[in-house]
Formats: C-alpha cells, sequence, structure tokens
C-alpha cells in the first residue's frame, strides 16, 4: 500500500519545494492534484518539458516518487464542446503520466446533478473513446463521487465503475465526502464493504455532516450549491474508528491490482496550511498505525 500525500495545500512552495517537504514529512509518494503548471482544473495541461524535468530532477533528489494525479476534467458535460475538450486534455493528460511514469489517473465523474441523465449518457460517450487509450497505455483510472458530480453517491459509483468490466477502471472512496455519499448517514463501513476489490484509493480528511440542521449557513437560503471540507481527522463528524475497521475487513492494504499494482492511501487536507507542519505527520502516522501495524 502506497501512502501518498496530495500536494495542493503546499503548492505555493514550487515544484521542487514542495516535493521536499512531502520527503521530510516522511512520505515516500505524491499525489499531484490539478496545478497550475502542471494539470489545472478542467483546462488543458500544462506541463511542458521544463516543468517536467524539474519535476523528475526533484524527486531523484529526494527519493520521492509520484503516486498519481488528480485530474478533473467536463468529461460529463453537459455541454458537448466541453465534453469534446474534456477528452483531448484527457488524452495530453496520458501522456504526461506515462512520461513521468506513473500508473494512477484519480478523477471525479464530474457533470451536473441538475442533468444527471444527460451527463450519465455523455460520461459513457467520453469512455468510449477513452478505455481503449487507458487499456492500451497501461493506465488505471479510478473515479470518485465528488459533491456537485452529477452522481453523488458511493454505492452508485461504485457500480458505474463496475459497469466497464476492466481492470483499468477503480473506484476511490474520499473520506470527507461521506454524507453525501449516503445522504448524511455516514455508514462508512458498508460504504467499503460494497466497493470490496474495485476499491484502489482513498482519500483521507474529516468533514461535518452538512446535512444537519445549521451545521453550515449558506446565503442566500436555498441557494443550488454544495460544501464540505477536507480537515484533520478528528475535526469532524467522519468514524475513523469504523472506516479504517471496514479497511482491514476488505484487507485493503494487502491488495496488488493487476494494473497500477498496490492501493493507495493520500492524505487530502486543505484549507490550513499553517496546521501541515503536524497534521501531515499525525495522519501518515494514523494511517500506518491502522492499516500497516502487525497488531491489526
Amino acid at each position: 500500500m502506497k501512502i501518498a500525500f496530495d500536494v495542493d495545500v503546499i503548492r505555493d512552495l514550487g515544484i521542487p519545494g514542495m516535493v521536499r517537504q512531502v520527503s521530510e514529512w516522511g512520505y515516500k509518494y505524491i499525489e499531484q492534484s490539478p496545478h497550475p503548471e502542471i494539470n489545472p482544473f478542467y483546462k488543458h495541461p500544462r506541463a511542458g518539458h521544463e516543468i517536467i524535468d524539474k519535476y523528475k530532477r526533484a524527486l531523484r533528489e529526494t527519493g520521492v516518487e509520484i503516486s498519481s494525479f488528480i485530474c478533473v476534467y467536463r468529461w460529463s458535460g453537459p455541454d458537448e464542446l466541453r465534453r469534446q475538450a474534456a477528452v483531448k486534455n484527457w488524452k495530453r493528460m496520458v501522456e504526461i503520466a506515462v512520461e513521468m511514469g506513473v500508473q494512477v489517473i484519480n478523477t471525479e465523474l464530474a457533470g451536473d446533478p441538475n442533468q444527471a441523465e444527460v451527463c450519465d449518457e455523455m460520461f459513457y460517450r467520453s469512455m468510449e473513446t477513452l478505455l481503449p487509450l487507458f487499456e492500451r497505455e497501461g493506465i488505471r483510472v479510478e473515479i470518485q463521487a465528488h459533491p456537485w458530480d452529477f452522481c453523488e453517491e458511493s454505492d452508485e459509483t461504485v457500480n458505474i465503475v463496475r459497469s466497464f468490466r476492466s481492470d483499468n477502471i477503480k473506484y476511490v472512496y474520499s473520506v470527507p465526502h461521506t454524507f453525501f455519499y449516503d445522504k448524511g448517514k455516514g455508514d462508512v463501513q458498508n460504504m467499503i464493504r460494497h466497493a470490496g476489490r474495485d476499491l484502489s484509493h482513498v482519500l483521507i480528511a474529516d468533514t461535518m455532516n452538512h446535512t444537519k440542521h445549521c451545521r453550515y449557513i449558506v446565503n442566500p437560503p436555498g441557494v443550488d450549491a454544495t460544501i464540505h471540507q477536507h480537515v484533520g481527522i478528528g475535526e469532524g463528524e467522519v468514524n475513523f474508528d469504523s472506516l479504517f475497521n471496514a479497511l482491514r475487513e476488505v484487507k485493503f492494504a494487502e491488495q496488488s491490482f493487476r494494473v497500477g499494482g498496490e492501493p493507495i492511501i493520500a492524505a487530502s487536507l486543505f484549507g490550513y496550511p499553517e496546521k501541515m507542519k503536524y497534521q501531515a505527520v499525525e495522519t501518515r502516522e494514523r494511517i500506518e498505525r491502522e492499516l500497516l501495524s502487525p497488531e491489526n
């Protein structure tokens, strides 16, 4: 199992600086989320030869590796021109991953929950083009449901993943999305069980239950938006004891996938860079204790 750190919260350090920082916090792997110089949200990837060479050099100097890229494109529409552009973006992102020696790309369903049927159709249209590319290049694409995607629920997203019947398509459970995944129940154990062997990636952070009255106050009342957090373990309402019990039950840490090898678990902490000097280390140590300790 690879334990990675999502570097979004420290991207202002620059590429060499963020690689060094991850190494100093004791991580061997980086999860490279959207970055303005590499793979910005929704836009065509920016990474040219200079950036790639700079990144590779920083990795060599520290011994750190990239476990996975995260990219987010409008491959589910609902606008057809945006969908076509997203497919082009995906093709370039795969080229970058291959050049960097990275076999795993983590992504979101995207789309619009108010046009779920249309977005579902467009998502499968995009996959008709992209799945042969993923399979040809040996890329494991891992899909998560994100708040405001055309599908926000965990079990349904797992079923979408399974519909492709491909070793190249797997599922990401993002812990800070837990209360979107089952409409506020937060039953992490049953959602992890349902994902089972298709679960190849877990994102670790806490969040509040947005469905509880006045957990969040958004104006104007009834605004059509979603809200969640990526805070440190224990700062929200996710049941992490149940989560880690479920991951041990499905033997998450012991799995090996035909494409991309080991499963990945990534610290996905955003919003409080001033806390990272201790939360990054505490999160890694908690993961190691829960999933790698012989006592468990």
